[in-house]
This record gives structure tokens, C-alpha cells and sequence, in this order.
């Protein structure tokens, strides 16, 4: 009896090692969707349930370590997680050097390009964000590109699509040294209700009708 015992043990104990190993990991952020963000150092990927690494660790991953998540944009996000299958992603514009934000699937595939200033996560499918657009205007004395910048606080949907121009935003300088992060002055309430920040700094409720 004791021979038969120790023949099925060594047939069982390789059944239940892991097929896979993650090692020096710095950070490990709850599960969401399925998926939870593990972070080596400043890059971050994803693994499922199981284990498995199905996102490959990157740099472009939004996360800020001192983030007051109270605040609902990207200076609010203290880990990458998946809201609505859509996980932020940050780039840098080059000329401009400053960062743009958008959002991949997943599969760690780029939906919606890196075009928002400041952005929100995804609720009940929609996300509220600010557009940038540039259109180039020619040279200048010292060579440098000239482009003529425009802002659009926009509603968007997880395709990327817009489904609503909330208000026209100026006032926001690209110039590298006199940046500041946009604020979002409309707050996706549901799919029946947006509030919108006045100048008066006021809220007004405005219907959807999505």
C-alpha cells in the first residue's frame, strides 16, 4: 500500500507545478476584468487569473505612485487597470514634449491613438477627455515648425468614436515650460445625464441622449 502511495504522488506532483514563473516583481495591482497589472521597476504588463502573462511589460502605461484617486483623469490613476475592456496609455509629442493619452484593448492593441491631453477612464462605455489637434502653419525665423493648435472637450466612445462635443477649450499653452495639465470640466454622470463646469465655476446638469 505504502509502494502504491508514493508511485501516485509522483505521479500527481508534476501535475500541479507552475508552468510558469514571474520573478521580481515590484508591485501587484488588483484584478480587474480579469486581468491585474504586476510592475518591474517603471514598466508594467498584465497577467490573467492563471497566472499567465498576457500583456508584455511596457513603459507607456499610466500609473502615478502618489496619485490622489479622488480626482477623475489621469493624474487620478494609481495603477493600469482595464474599465470597459480599455486600459490608458500615455505617449510623449515629440516636438511639443508633452504627454498625450489614449487607450489600448486587452490584447495590448492600440484603439484609440494618444490624442487626449487629459482623459478619464471608461464608464458604462463612454469616457470624457481633451482633444488636441494641430494643423502646421509653416517656419518661423529660427527654422522651428509653427502649428496652429485647437481643443475640444469632447464625449467618446470605447471605439474611439466622438458622440459629443461638450465645449471648445482654449487658453492651454503646448509650450513645454508653461504646460499644466488641462482640467476636465465635464463629469460623465450615466448614459442619461453629463454635468459641465461653468466659468462662473458652477455645475450644470445637461440630458444625453446616447
Amino acid at each position: 500500500m505504502k509502494k502504491l502511495f508514493t508511485i501516485c504522488a509522483l505521479i500527481i506532483v508534476p501535475l500541479i507545478c507552475f508552468a510558469q514563473e514571474l520573478t521580481g516583481i515590484d508591485e501587484i495591482a488588483p484584478f480587474s476584468e480579469g486581468l491585474a497589472a504586476i510592475r518591474k521597476g517603471n514598466e508594467w504588463g498584465f497577467i490573467n487569473k492563471e497566472g499567465q502573462l498576457v500583456i508584455e511589460f511596457r513603459d507607456d502605461l499610466v500609473w502615478n505612485k502618489l496619485a490622489n484617486t479622488s480626482i477623475n483623469d489621469v493624474s487620478g490613476i494609481r495603477f493600469p487597470q482595464f474599465k470597459n475592456g480599455r486600459c490608458m496609455i500615455k505617449k510623449i509629442m515629440e516636438e511639443e514634449e508633452i504627454v498625450t493619452y489614449g487607450f489600448i484593448n486587452p490584447e495590448g492593441k492600440v484603439i484609440i491613438e494618444p490624442e487626449y491631453l487629459n482623459l478619464t477612464e471608461f464608464n458604462e462605455g463612454y469616457a470624457v477627455g481633451i482633444l488636441v489637434t494641430k494643423d502646421f502653419r509653416g517656419k518661423n525665423n529660427f527654422q522651428l515648425n509653427i502649428y496652429d493648435y485647437k481643443f475640444s472637450e469632447v464625449l467618446l466612445d470605447t471605439k474611439g468614436d466622438i458622440m459629443l462635443l461638450i465645449n471648445k477649450r482654449d487658453g492651454i499653452s503646448m509650450s513645454k515650460r508653461r504646460y499644466e495639465l488641462p482640467e476636465l470640466r465635464a463629469k460623465f454622470l450615466s448614459v442619461k445625464s453629463l454635468a459641465v463646469k461653468l466659468p462662473s465655476n458652477k455645475w450644470e446638469l445637461r440630458k444625453l441622449e446616447l
